[in-house]
């Protein structure tokens, strides 16, 4: 990656943990029963709906026009992205899902590590667009991670890890080694 600067690398990066975290929440909503999709582990709790609603509202937010027009837009109505109602379906929000996700990479697809310094807002607040990419990466860390636990919590016994198994760590480690052996020849 000679004569790359870090915001060249940067946006590629960014693009890649978003792939990466969508695709967490995804195998752990593949795991989900219709039932468990929408239970809540105890009350007070979000379940995976909610949560998918919850992201699906703030990505098509935040993504829409990234660069010139608020993240807030003002036709979100945020409190109503914790209310999943009779009439919502599984299928239907995980539309709602996917249409979201397609705005952000499309949005992220079309910058240029020259945007990155440009002063965007969301909610009125001025920040560059690296720190909106960064505020957006921690948050949706955070859902994803929720998603993962309920999931994993309602599938108990018959989860599938999106990880290293539990006491296959030295077994990982070893065939990484020996795959980076080869490719160094």
């Amino acid at each position: 990656m000679a004569g790359m600067t870090m915001s060249d690398e940067y946006l590629p990066s960014a693009v890649r943990e978003f792939r990466r975290l969508k695709q967490l929440a995804d195998r752990s909503i593949a795991q989900s029963s219709n039932e468990s999709f929408f239970a809540r582990p105890a009350a007070g709790d979000n379940s995976i709906a909610v949560m998918v609603k919850h992201l699906s509202g703030n990505l098509r937010s935040r993504w829409k026009n990234f660069l010139t027009a608020d993240g807030e837009k003002p036709d979100r109505v945020r409190d109503q992205e914790f209310v999943v109602t009779d009439a919502e379906t599984r299928e239907a929000l995980l539309v709602g899902w996917e249409e979201g996700w397609a705005i952000l990479f499309r949005e992220m697809e079309l910058l240029t590590p020259a945007d990155l310094s440009r002063v965007i807002t969301i909610r009125h607040e001025s920040m560059t667009a690296l720190q909106a990419i960064q505020r957006q990466l921690t948050h949706y860390a955070y859902h994803v991670g929720q998603i993962v636990y309920v999931a994993k919590h309602f599938a108990g016994a018959n989860w599938q890890t999106l990880s290293i198994p539990l006491g296959k760590s030295e077994e990982f480690n070893r065939v990484l080694a020996a795959k980076a052996k080869r490719a160094t020849g």
